[in-house]
């Protein structure tokens, strides 16, 4: 109908607009109506043209990461108020999108041996402290020419930081070891925490339930074969590929993929918003919740 009245408002001067309005079978109120808020429209136009071009900022800033609700926080940290729903429509209309991740690969070989260490998270992947439960995982880092590199992470469950991961070839337990270490001198130690991970045989291998017996860390491990069990280590680790290979298929050398992975995983911490965080990257999460405390200890 929009076209039909702009079709008469094109003509207008060369033909009356109640026969352009007969012939074309439009109302003509219809027709005045939608003249008269043609400013009105032309307005919202540019309007919604500057907030894209305050959003294409925002989104290649995260490295065509961030979807609406991060760019609505990100926008209003500097000022302006908006709604999501309105950054959500103009970036549908103006195609600022980020990328779906391709196919799986797995990384979790199950060992029978790990069968006796119980579920203690039961799907709960918060926790009201710092330091008390952590999750991790291992996920493939597709090279070109068919290689791979493996990545092992250990996230805090109350900011979802990433207090220790590792990079190797191989998905040997020294991989998941390595990771559990950094956390510790992260942290300062694991004393009394929980650690939950699926059944993968490097999470169950002799040498890492002593390392974790060492550290003071009590294991947990989900269901065989239930991803829904570990699924907060398999979002991070997904949004971790969307977001540095955008749509490639491998990182290039090892070399490439280790600098990528080490940058995302700094801006991660520092920098990106996470809904879990109401928005607020890990690092000022804990921050915040520190400070919190001081205050009513004060």
């Amino acid at each position: 109908m929009i076209s039909r009245f702009q079709f008469v408002d094109d003509h207008r001067d060369a033909f009356e607009v109640k026969r352009l309005c007969q012939v074309l079978d439009v109302n003509r109120s219809g027709y005045y109506k939608w003249r008269a808020g043609r400013e009105a429209r032309a307005a919202r136009q540019r309007a919604d043209q500057r907030l894209a071009a305050r959003i294409r900022e925002v989104h290649a800033d995260s490295g065509g990461a961030y979807g609406s609700p991060r760019v609505t926080a990100e926008l209003r940290d500097t000022g302006l108020h908006v709604n999501e729903k309105r950054v959500a429509r103009v970036m549908r209309t103006f195609s600022i999108t980020g990328v779906r991740l391709g196919r799986r690969i797995r990384t979790t070989l199950s060992d029978l041996a790990a069968s006796q260490v119980p579920g203690l998270f039961q799907r709960d992947f918060t926790a009201t402290e710092p330091g008390r439960k952590y999750m991790g995982d291992i996920t493939y880092l597709p090279l070109v020419g068919g290689e791979f590199l493996y990545l092992a992470t250990v996230l805090d469950c109350f900011s979802r930081k990433v207090v220790g991961w590792s990079i190797a070839d191989h998905m040997r337990t020294d991989l998941v070891a390595d990771a559990l270490k950094m956390a510790a001198r992260t942290r300062g130690g694991l004393d009394g925490s929980v650690f939950h991970s699926d059944h993968g045989a490097q999470y169950g291998a002799r040498a890492y339930a002593g390392l974790c017996d060492q550290l003071g860390v009590t294991r947990s491990m989900g269901a065989v074969g239930s991803s829904a069990d570990n699924a907060a280590c398999e979002s991070f680790h997904a949004s971790l590929k969307r977001e540095t290979l955008q749509g490639a298929r491998h990182y290039g050398d090892a070399a490439i993929c280790r600098r990528t992975v080490f940058a995302w995983l700094t801006r991660y911490n520092t920098r990106r918003r996470h809904s879990a965080n109401g928005h607020l990257s890990p690092d000022e999460h804990e921050r915040r919740h520190h400070a919190a405390k001081l205050t009513l200890a004060a």
